[in-house]
């Protein structure tokens, strides 16, 4: 088993998006809208801010009250797609139930939309020629990339299938010349599936659900999952990482695998608003 490092990488590649957007003659502009006061949006958005600040990359956090008609969410995003000086917009998630989250990103515009969820980029990764790819896939695929893993041809699983993750990791590793297939909740002999996977992708939110009798040997295993467990007082991954991990070549840590990357990749993503 060897441990795939995504702190490693991430720095790595801070590195290098530092020279990129130092040559840059215009520098990106990020816009966050956080609806309400969700914890855990809150804390994603301080994240990504913080890694904004350390680069360079000027961006704002807009606050909506929680209360707010999706009248008047879409009324602020047509404001900042209006504005020249912002480059690139995002809504962090969760947001309250009443509001259609769907509309919202089909009302960023397709070059603004660095989160990659607005239909056109959705359906460009689709077709095969990405322009904004999800953060999570991305940071993924360059972490695969980086550790030299071949999808030419191997068949790969995904275990989710959100918008936000499962989907357009799919639709990465199809890209890339993966076999796919896609698992999810209504998945009916799920081991069965997993077993046969020579790169697993699991992205479910049930805390170590991937065990190790639904693993082949040798697989890499990519783990999205991050689950707080109180009465254990750590985050742990949707895969079992101890039983797991000796019957993997590589394997993603929870924390300190797929999280760092994510981040990144929003990076990456910010930069080619601009390029």
């Amino acid at each position: 088993m060897n441990l795939i490092d995504g702190k490693m990488i991430s720095s790595k590649l801070k590195e290098q998006y530092k020279e990129r957007i130092a040559s840059l003659p215009k520098k990106p502009n990020l816009v966050m809208i956080r609806i309400g006061d969700d914890a855990a949006a809150e804390i994603y958005t301080r994240l990504k801010g913080k890694t904004c600040l350390e680069l360079g990359i000027p961006y704002s956090e807009l606050v909506l009250d929680k209360e707010i008609t999706q009248e008047a969410l879409l009324k602020q995003i047509d404001e900042l797609n209006a504005n020249d000086e912002v480059t690139a917009i995002l809504i962090e998630s969760p947001i309250p139930h009443h509001l259609n989250i769907l509309e919202a990103f089909d009302r960023i515009l397709p070059k603004k939309d660095v989160d990659g969820l607005n239909s056109i980029n959705l359906g460009n990764l689709a077709a095969g020629h990405p322009i904004f790819t999800p953060a999570t896939p991305l940071g993924i695929m360059k972490l695969l990339s980086e550790y030299k893993v071949s999808i030419d041809g191997k068949r790969c699983v995904v275990v989710g299938r959100s918008n936000l993750v499962g989907r357009p990791m799919a639709l990465s590793l199809l890209n890339s010349n993966g076999t796919v297939t896609i698992c999810h909740s209504r998945t009916k002999n799920l081991g069965e599936i997993t077993r046969e996977a020579d790169i697993l992708v699991v992205a479910i939110g049930k805390p170590r659900y991937i065990t190790a009798d639904m693993i082949k040997e040798g697989a890499v295993v990519i783990d999205v999952g991050i689950n707080r467990l109180s009465e254990e007082k750590k985050i742990v991954g949707d895969v079992d990482f101890e039983n797991v991990k000796d019957k993997c070549e590589l394997i993603t840590p929870v924390p300190g695998g797929v999280g760092p990357m994510t981040i990144i990749s929003l990076i990456d993503n910010l930069i080619k608003t601009v390029e």
